[in-house]
């Protein structure tokens, strides 16, 4: 028993399917590629993080910290990890992120973990139902490229904290009222964001929108 729940359990959550189908709107949006992703024990190449455009795919080289670095590759959706080896992913990281241009290379080592990342975009309304609240993934899903996703997460509970607390200490509901409104619009302008970067980034196969692209 609780005077409010807020559902903060991500996108496979109970507290989404707790919302009857009648009472919301989903909007949902499946990207036709994905990414690979790995975890490297080796320093990164570069103290920039780098966007990759290129015509065989989307590549990222970000760092976690001076001895890790996490690198993605844009792939299929249906790939299977069995068909990269640690030797074809680094050829290919460093073809897409420009090895050897400028004198620059990308350092390769010990690869410790390997995933593919589904790219999706979804966002749910109302992010309430009763005294029941939604906040980050279980409301709204964005691809990683515009990394905004812990970004909305953390709006959504700064916009709930005062909603609560006006909710069970004062028997109020303005705040609580106002929130799903309120946090979607961020939400929208983020998944516009990152839609946006999304579609720039990834070649999909068709030469025209390659020219917009580039």
């Amino acid at each position: 028993d609780a005077d409010v729940v807020v559902g903060c359990d991500g996108s496979f959550g109970p507290s989404r399917a707790a919302v009857p189908d009648a009472g919301s709107q989903k909007w949902e949006r499946t990207y036709p590629y994905a990414w690979l992703g790995i975890l490297a024990t080796v320093g990164p190449s570069t103290d920039e993080l780098i966007y990759a455009w290129h015509p065989e795919g989307f590549a990222l080289h970000s760092m976690r910290s001076a001895s890790v670095s996490r690198l993605y590759l844009q792939v299929d959706p249906e790939t299977d990890l069995d068909d990269w080896p640690d030797e074809r992913i680094w050829t290919a990281l460093s073809r897409r992120l420009g090895g050897g241009l400028d004198g620059w290379q990308l350092e390769p080592g010990p690869i410790t973990e390997k995933s593919v990342l589904p790219m999706r975009s979804f966002v749910m309304a109302p992010m309430r139902y009763g005294r029941l609240f939604l906040a980050g993934d279980a409301a709204h899903i964005v691809p990683p490229t515009g990394a905004k996703g812990l970004n909305l997460a953390v709006a959504d509970v700064a916009l709930l904290a005062p909603a609560v607390a006006q909710l069970v200490q004062k028997n109020r509901s303005t705040l609580a009222d106002l929130y799903s409104q309120t946090a979607l619009r961020r939400v929208w302008r983020s998944t516009h964001f990152s839609w946006w970067m999304t579609t720039m980034l990834h070649p999909n196969g068709d030469p025209f929108d390659a020219q917009l692209q580039r």
